[in-house]
């Protein structure tokens, strides 16, 4: 430890990415993304993937009105609430209307056409509404079953809607009548595109078959089998180009996609197939069943097709390259590990509930998945000698090594010697080719990476690695796994109330670190000293020292389990995170806890710690990803410069009194906040006489004024100040007579001036009599003073 460290004082949020789709309608409308969670419609701006605007979020202490669907222009939004209710938002996010939607049963879906809404219910009815009046014009009959799919023709006055029979109903706005029913699906319709010219439209569904139809006729034109489930089909502009293929002029082009998770387009006139993706980075359709594409979205300004997935990931490609832009996380569910990756922390990767490893850019948030495991991903660490080297670890019982190179990120090397899940890894610090292991088999085993592997560049097989050395470690689970900066020593932490350390070539045993009284969840090396930290679920951190295996402190704050702690400020600060959502930074040196962040509501299980120490990481069950940034430096300086310009103004204030400038003075010690040197100058003031005040206090602003009578107050509670307290007070009163001053609170502020005012009044009062009292005693006593005075001149 060295003097010259600056240690770290304060740490502010520098940007909280949580879940901004967490399922149901997502729209697209220019360079923004309209997100559905369950209280909130979110704008998700795509260049810079960050949320630009949370609309329909209320405040915490109301309940939440869960929203069921809404539907947006880009200008105006409608959402239907499980309250019943149907709330027509503006574009700031400002609620003008709500009323109710009269359905019997859930809305499940919503459209808007300039002031006209149309919304289908689960009671089998479509009803039109006017915006304006919040009027039902009319109720459409016809759908059975779930009314799930709504569109406007694009110009005509007509509306199609289907339900869960399979048909879907034309109906014209004016008399709302049945024009026309569509007939040929075998299952529900999910979705409906028009075409370009207006004519056509075109439909899909679950019975892996996309239709063709003529507006007006009810037999169907063409019926494409496409042999798989479609969920989303999108009709393709006049113009266009894709990989390899040019379109026809005039044709009549759609894009699809389903439970094969790919993206496919057709030409429909033609019954037609001509393009397949062939770079698809979603899953194939879930275990479960699930669907893989739930929507499918063009973007005309950017020509880009949006693929969103049944597990809420938002792949953007570019129509003509067809190659991945962009793709964004909706909803990442509980985030369990988390490390910064590559040269200069320029990715972050982040394990979650699931088999794919998320690998974000740190400046940008675009996302891509790294798949390998096949379950869920437990534990992340990158080498401290070789930044593009990292080891993950899961469920499925292996660990697995990846390369990043060129932003390109491949799996190099895979490890299957553990027989349960794979719960903590961690490089050595200074040998990139040796990590260690912990698993729930209670085993700690020691691999070696071979360095002709390391050589490779990326797209080359991986290989399967050899385990060096395993030992049975613990009697219970094992929560972490930590390596000394020197190698020389692993640290292990486990669910038997022990950390124990082992020689870093071999696994023998050095120690035992007994003294928690419950489950150790971390541990790690000192950067400078041979000292170790651990945090339990007992809710201690405690620090031991690795030479002779006695506990060195033990740090007390939390009221929780402690799931992480790290070293920061060469060892001299502990960053620690509790199961109560809170961060805490400790001072090694005072043992005190010196600051507290609260940012998350849930469990904290992952931080990581920048290279150079200018913020951290963290996230949670609560599905927030927080960076954090070190503001210590910039406190110091806004305090300095707030020092600095106190003193000027109080130079500037002294200045104004010496000047006899009472009325600049007054004001500045008002700003100020001055009780004391604002009753000296009100003094001065009075001095001068009764109207120099009056004319003073008449020249001040009402927020002036009210600053004034706040002083006055506080010298009112002292019979030395009573005077001027009390011709400041009469002053103002008169001026809240005529309506020239307006004070905030004026009921408390007389409740805090009537006690005081009383008790001057009773002792003036009292002193007044005791006056005329003993004038009253003199003037009988100078009678006989005469008269003893005659009778002494006799």
């Amino acid at each position: 430890m060295t003097a010259s460290t600056k240690l770290k004082d304060i740490f502010d949020v520098a940007s909280k990415h949580g879940a901004f789709y967490t399922g149901g309608n997502i729209q697209w409308y220019e360079d923004t993304l309209y997100c559905q969670t369950e209280s909130s419609i979110n704008l998700l701006n795509v260049e810079t993937g960050l949320v630009a605007q949370s609309i329909g979020d209320g405040n915490e202490s109301e309940e939440v009105d869960t929203i069921q669907t809404f539907t947006t222009d880009g200008n105006k939004f409608v959402s239907s609430h499980r309250s019943g209710l149907l709330k027509l938002w503006d574009q700031s996010g400002k609620l003008e209307k709500m009323w109710k939607y009269i359905h019997k049963g859930p809305v499940a879906k919503l459209k808007l056409n300039g002031n006209r809404l149309a919304s289908g219910g689960s009671d089998s009815i479509v009803r039109i509404w006017d915006l304006q009046f919040q009027a039902c014009l009319l109720s459409l009959k016809g759908c059975q079953g779930v009314v799930n799919l709504v569109e406007y023709h694009p110009d005509d006055n007509t509306l199609f809607a289907s339900a869960d029979d399979g048909k879907i109903n034309c109906y014209e706005l004016e008399k709302g009548e049945l024009i026309t029913v569509h007939d040929a699906h075998f299952s529900k319709v999910s979705s409906i595109t028009f075409s370009h010219d207006k004519k056509h439209f075109m439909s899909c569904g679950r019975d892996k078959v996309i239709v063709l139809w003529q507006f007006n006729k009810s037999a169907p034109l063409k019926t494409i089998a496409v042999y798989e489930a479609i969920e989303v089909i999108v009709s393709l502009p006049i113009k266009f180009k894709l990989p390899g293929f040019k379109p026809e002029v005039g044709g009549i082009y759609a894009a699809s996609a389903g439970e094969n998770g790919i993206v496919r387009v057709w030409d429909v006139e033609k019954s037609k197939e001509v393009f397949v993706q062939s770079n698809s980075l979603v899953s194939k359709a879930t275990e479960e069943g699930g669907l893989a594409v739930t929507h499918l979205m063009y973007n005309q300004k950017s020509k880009s097709l949006a693929v969103v997935t049944v597990d809420h990931n938002i792949v953007i490609h570019h129509l003509k390259s067809f190659v991945c832009t962009k793709q964004f996380i909706g909803f990442s569910d509980e985030i369990l590990d988390v490390v910064f990756f590559g040269k200069d922390d320029s990715h972050i990767a982040v394990a979650t509930n699931s088999a794919d490893i998320k690998l974000y850019n740190n400046d940008s948030m675009n996302c891509q998945l790294l798949k390998g495991h096949q379950d869920l991903v437990l534990s992340l660490n990158v080498c401290p000698a070789d930044r593009d080297l990292m080891v993950s670890s899961g469920k499925d019982n292996s660990v697995q090594v990846w390369k990043l190179e060129n932003a390109i990120v491949s799996c190099i090397a895979v490890g299957n010697r553990h027989t349960s899940s794979v719960g903590s890894v961690c490089f050595f610090s200074t040998n990139r080719s040796h990590f260690v292991s912990a698993s729930q088999d209670t085993c700690l085993k020691l691999w070696e990476l071979p360095d002709s592997q390391l050589q490779k560049i990326q797209n080359v097989e991986k290989i399967n690695l050899n385990c060096k050395q395993t030992v049975i470690a613990h009697q219970k689970d094992i929560n972490c796994v930590a390596v000394s900066p020197n190698d020389k020593i692993v640290a292990s932490a486990s669910q038997d109330k022990t950390v124990k350390l082992w020689t870093g070539d071999n696994l023998e045993l050095v120690g035992i670190l007994k003294g928690h009284k419950r489950g150790v969840w971390s541990v790690r090396f000192s950067p400078v000293d041979q000292v170790v930290v651990t945090s339990s679920a007992d809710c201690t951190i405690k620090l031991w020292s690795v030479a002779n295996l006695s506990c060195l402190k033990t740090l007390e704050g939390h009221e929780s389990s402690v799931l992480k702690a790290e070293f920061i400020s060469k060892g001299m600060q502990i960053l620690s995170a509790g199961a109560d959502g809170l961060i805490k930074l400790f001072n090694l040196k005072n043992s005190e806890c010196q600051y507290t962040m609260d940012q998350h509501e849930g469990r904290i299980w992952a931080m990581a710690i920048k290279s150079d120490e200018s913020g951290f990481l963290t996230g949670g069950s609560d599905s927030y990803l927080i960076k954090w940034k070190d503001v210590t430096e910039e406190k110091k300086q806004q305090q300095q410069k707030e020092m600095e310009e106190l003193v000027l103004q109080e130079q500037k204030l002294s200045n104004y009194i010496q000047s006899n400038q009472l009325l600049k003075a007054l004001k500045l010690a008002l700003r100020l906040e001055r009780p004391l040197q604002t009753l000296k100058i009100v003094q001065g003031i009075i001095k001068k006489g009764d109207t120099g005040l009056v004319d003073t206090v008449k020249l001040l602003r009402n927020d002036q004024k009210e600053s004034l009578l706040n002083c006055a107050l506080n010298w009112n509670t002292n019979s030395r100040h009573c005077q001027p307290a009390q011709l400041v007070l009469n002053i103002l009163i008169n001026e809240l007579q005529t309506g020239e001053f307006r004070p905030i609170g004026l009921s408390k502020l007389t409740e805090g001036m009537l006690p005081y005012t009383e008790r001057h009044f009773k002792r003036l009062t009292q002193m007044l009599q005791d006056v005329h009292f003993l004038s009253y005693t003199v003037n009988c006593m100078q009678p006989h003073a005469r008269n003893i005075d005659i009778n002494i001149g006799e």
